[in-house]
Order: C-alpha cells, then structure tokens, then sequence
C-alpha cells in the first residue's frame, strides 16, 4: 500500500482546467516518493483522455464519474488537492486554488515520504481561485 497524492479534477468546469499545468508540475515533484502520484477525475474514461491529454501517459489516472471517491473525501470543491495516507485517513487535503493551501498538503507528504518540500505557489500559478461545487 502506498499513500495518494491527488488532484482531483472536474473537467467540466474552467476552474480545474486552469490549474492543470500547476497540477502537473506539482505531482512530478513527487516523482520516487513513496506516494502515488494521480489525478482523480469525475468523468468516464473516454472524457479523462479528452481533458487530460497526454498527461494521462504521464500519470495515474482513475476515474471517478458518479462522484463516490470524492464524496468519500468528503470534498465541497474542486479542483482539489489531497493526501491520503497509507491507512486510508484524509492526512490534508485543500480545496479550490489557494498555493499557500496547497503547500500545506505538499508539504505533509514531503515529511510523511521523506521528500523534498516544493515551491508552491510559483510564479506561474494562476492567482488564487474557488472552486466549483464537487458534488454537482
């Protein structure tokens, strides 16, 4: 068993668009930590491809079309970034877009695998944003 570090994604809405490439970079900077590295989508498989592009040769993807695992999570918005632990327990997890926010998560998986805590936010990053409604 590993722990999960996702992001978890509506692709029906601008907001998880906007913070794909900030996504991106942030998971592979977890790449050979002892996490998985994912996005959580809520949508078939077909549609994942579609929004994802060739970040799904890039990282795992798991979909999540009726909402059950973000539900589970218990998530108000997303985009969202997430930490579950090995045990299965929500370890941190940040909502919306907030880099401060989600340094905070980052920074729990950096201490829970040993790893090294990232530059979040970058100056790339878009500006902080809200989410929209994850169980819409």
């Amino acid at each position: 068993m590993f722990n999960l570090a996702s992001v978890v994604l509506d692709p029906f809405t601008n907001e998880s668009s906007w913070i794909l490439k900030t996504a991106a970079r942030i998971l592979a900077g977890f790449r050979g930590a002892d996490a998985r590295c994912n996005f959580v989508v809520t949508c078939t498989a077909d549609e994942a491809k579609a929004f994802l592009g060739p970040l799904t040769d890039q990282f795992l993807v798991f979909c999540d079309p009726d909402r059950s695992f973000v539900k589970s999570l218990g998530l108000g918005e997303l985009p969202a970034f997430v930490f579950v632990a090995m045990d299965g327990t929500i370890a941190a997890s940040a909502e919306g877009w907030n880099g401060a926010e989600w340094r905070t998560v980052s920074d729990k998986i950096a201490v829970a695998t040993a790893w090294a805590k990232q530059s979040i936010p970058a100056a790339s990053d878009p500006v902080p944003f809200k989410g929209t409604p994850a169980l819409a």
